[in-house]
């Protein structure tokens, strides 16, 4: 990912340096993955501990969700006034430690705000980490890098679906959430000591071009984000509810409710580098977009009536389909010629945030779905959701074939 601008370009460290410094931030990036989604399957006891139900379940996913849309562009601004190192960890830090405080939430109430402080963590640690990375190594040798810090986000998700789903029923939904917390928080603390000071310093305050930057107020931005809403919403309302619909309506086991909770996650690191390849040598990224989306809110109309191969099936090519998505997505930035190259990770904030903002109303509204007409038409629904967005990618401006060939490729990355 070229064109993904570093904060400190001047400053570089040693290949022994730099690979221990992204070996600590891809893990810290899979545990902020699995703190993500290790609610999903605490949703069960969580509904018998406080007195909810489905509509609640859906709330609680949605408040991660807003907190993580909302501060995704603010997390770019002040990486740039106070350097991606600083903001990346600080707010790892604060995902672990609202993860933490959460599992000691004595209502539902302050889950619900410990969930929201949760995603604002994450907003924070995003973008800037990817920049972070990019600042530890030279023009040409960050492709791999940034791939694997990217790639550690579905391994991280997949954890976070299956190892609580096994444990909960042993240890119980507020030791499995402080688990998560506290592992996050361990590996921050060694980010500290392994990613140098020196990397992702701020920017200078000379370089910055004064006024609204123009990531913010170019139409392709804001047609991708709104474009894929309804996919925000389906992919983290399926990795979040598919374990409680497999227990609850299914009658499947913790494991096997697990395990295929865990293809509707895992099979998305294989869709990325397949889908970033083809998007930086082909232009028809709106045919792109419109063939995996439809194709991955197809199958989901089966999920109502499959059974758990079935499931399986299902869960590994949405999955499939939305890695291939993403990846596309991180791509098409690096050939806009109206963004500056400085400007492309605020860009991927921006249409991140609108993102995540709207995927949590498009969760809440499953979870509110499935309390009055239960699972199976709200499947239906999420998939009909899912491909309606479709309908701002006519805002989406043409990639050139000449803008393909003269900028540098760039590597596919992942969902935040």
């Amino acid at each position: 990912m070229d064109r993904v601008q570093e904060l400190n370009e001047p400053v570089m460290a040693d290949e022994r340096t730099a690979r221990r410094a992204t070996g600590i931030l891809i893990a810290v990036r899979a545990g902020y993955a699995y703190n993500w989604y290790n609610v999903g399957p605490a949703l069960v006891p969580i509904g018998a501990t406080f007195s909810v139900g489905p509509a609640d379940w859906g709330l609680l996913i949605g408040v991660f969700l807003v907190g993580a849309g909302l501060f995704q562009v603010p997390a770019g601004l002040l990486a740039r006034r106070y350097g991606s190192r600083a903001v990346a960890l600080s707010g790892a830090g604060l995902l672990a430690l609202a993860a933490s405080v959460s599992a000691f939430a004595p209502d539902f109430a302050l889950l619900l705000a410990g969930r929201f402080l949760a995603g604002v963590g994450a907003a924070l640690f995003f973008s800037p980490a990817i920049g972070l990375v990019a600042s530890l190594f030279p023009a040409g040798k960050r492709g791999v890098p940034i791939g694997a810090f990217s790639s550690a986000f579905s391994a991280g998700a997949a954890v976070g679906v299956l190892l609580p789903a096994l444990v909960i029923p042993v240890i119980g939904w507020r030791e499995s959430l402080l688990f998560g917390g506290v592992a996050l928080g361990l590996l921050t603390l060694a980010a500290f000591a392994l990613v140098p000071a020196s990397t992702g310093t701020p920017t200078a305050p000379a370089s910055i071009a004064p006024g609204v930057p123009r990531a913010l107020r170019f139409r392709g931005v804001w047609a991708i984000g709104l474009a894929f809403v309804g996919l925000e919403g389906a992919s983290f309302a399926t990795g979040q509810f598919i374990v409680p619909f497999g227990e609850t309506i299914r009658g499947w086991s913790a494991a096997l409710a697990g395990s295929v909770g865990l293809m509707f996650i895992l099979p998305s690191v294989a869709g990325g580098p397949l889908g970033g390849r083809y998007a930086e040598r082909h232009p028809n990224h709106r045919t792109q977009f419109v063939v995996w989306t439809v194709a991955g809110a197809a199958v989901l109309l089966a999920l109502p009536i499959a059974g758990p191969v079935v499931a399986i099936l299902i869960g590994s090519l949405f999955s499939f389909a939305y890695g291939v998505i993403y990846a596309v997505m991180y791509v098409i930035p690096h050939f806009w010629p109206q963004v500056p190259a400085e400007e492309v990770p605020l860009a991927i904030g921006l249409f991140n945030s609108i993102q995540l903002a709207g995927g949590a109303l498009v969760s809440f509204l499953f979870g509110w779905l499935v309390s009055l007409w239960s699972y199976g038409p709200s499947w239906v629904a999420l998939s009909v959701l899912d491909v309606a967005f479709l309908a701002f990618l006519f805002a989406l401006p043409p990639t050139l074939r000449g803008a393909l060939a003269r900028r540098p490729r760039a590597a596919a990355s992942a969902p935040p």
